[in-house]
């Protein structure tokens, strides 16, 4: 990440909250695990913060972080090593937010939890690591499809049932152990007096196919990949059991988390102020689109909407898809004439982000003729 980036943990230090961070960061550069990166971004407790890796293991030594499991070479493994409630990496990560949120509790403060589960490889301590294994494991309807089905940019990986069935009971084990944590960090926020004066935000920085569309894990614009959670609990700030159908992505979340906490500060941002639509108070109708690209490899663009999907791609002719009808995403309505307008208004608003933010997709010459008339 570029050094000038203003993060809402900058801007929130500036108002005179204690700030950390514990988990995986991913934003400075190729260092594995790298425990407490230099470059903090405003948040100023990084020592249980890594860079990369999906380690199931952590342990302190002499009162630094470091990864628990070791393989032959005495290098940081993936394995699970044994790890219990204390050392596995969900527990222990959740453990570190429980010793901040004790440790400033008498003022202002954000913490930032990056679980790295649920992620591959699937798997999880005791007793989670058994807790699903006689559940039967959903298969889902799009692990085969037809070859009209399938867009260059949404081929299979050759998922097979019997795969699913070996890896899913401990995937459910990581999110249960993930939920389990969340009522920890709760039961925290309860024990010490404030949780009525706490803003929670629960989210995501991708999904898993875990399975549908004949893939696992992230990189393409389906919904099992790119659609995330976003839960958030703001008592006396927004109404709870409200549902928001409307498109919004992560950029928006600076101006909205800051609005919400009428937090002051000199910065600059793409995002869009959403507390009035979560409140449920907007006074003209939302921006109902915002924009995904992927990352390099197999370019693709794409505009969503709350209902439907537009996606451009170097490899492919363009897809519309409409989510709410067709939740397998297995129908391209691209050329429909009833699509025309919806397919015109995507395509000016993608135009619009491309120009904005100079994509480097859009040099691609199949995405270019694409953008400029279809």
């Amino acid at each position: 990440m570029n050094d000038g980036v203003i993060t809402f943990a900058s801007l929130l230090k500036q108002q005179g909250y204690a700030t950390g961070f514990a988990g995986k960061w991913h934003l400075d550069g190729d260092g594995k695990p790298q425990w407490s990166p230099e470059r903090k971004f405003g948040f100023d407790d990084n020592r249980f913060m890594f860079n990369r890796g999906h380690w199931k293991n952590f342990e302190i030594v002499k009162a630094e972080p470091r990864v628990g499991a070791r393989d032959k070479k005495g290098q940081p493994s993936y394995s699970l090593a044994e790890a219990d409630e204390r050392s596995f990496s969900t527990d222990f990560l959740c453990d570190r937010a429980v010793e901040f949120i004790k440790a400033n509790k008498a003022q202002p403060f954000c913490y930032y939890v990056s679980l790295p589960d649920p992620h591959g490889p699937n798997s999880v301590r005791a007793p989670y690591d058994t807790m699903y294994a006689d559940i039967k494991v959903p298969i889902p309807p799009t692990l085969m499809r037809e070859p009209n089905q399938i867009p260059n940019w949404g081929k299979s990986d050759s998922v097979t049932a019997a795969q699913l069935r070996r890896i899913m009971p401990a995937y459910y084990g990581m999110v249960k152990c993930i939920d389990d944590n969340v009522g920890k960090l709760i039961q925290t926020l309860k024990e010490e007096g404030l949780l009525e004066k706490t803003i929670i935000v629960f989210t995501s920085d991708h999904g898993d196919l875990c399975g549908e569309h004949g893939r696992l894990n992230k990189g393409v614009p389906y919904e099992g990949s790119a659609r995330i959670p976003f839960i958030i609990y703001a008592p006396g700030i927004l109404p709870g059991g409200r549902v928001v159908d409307e498109a919004l992505t992560t950029v928006d979340f600076l101006p909205t988390i800051l609005s919400m906490m009428s937090a002051q500060g000199n910065y600059t941002s793409d995002g869009r102020n959403a507390t009035r639509l979560l409140r449920g108070t907007l006074q003209k109708p939302w921006y109902d689109l915002t924009f995904l690209r992927s990352t390099p490899g197999d370019p693709w663009l794409a505009a969503v909407s709350g209902q439907y999907k537009l996606v451009i791609s170097a490899t492919d002719k363009p897809w519309l898809i409409d989510v709410r009808n067709d939740p397998n995403e297995i129908v391209n309505l691209f050329g429909k004439p009833q699509y025309a307008k919806t397919i015109a208004q995507m395509r000016a608003g993608l135009i619009r982000y491309v120009k904005a933010h100079n994509d480097t997709h859009a040099r691609f010459p199949a995405i270019q003729v694409q953008l400029s008339g279809f």
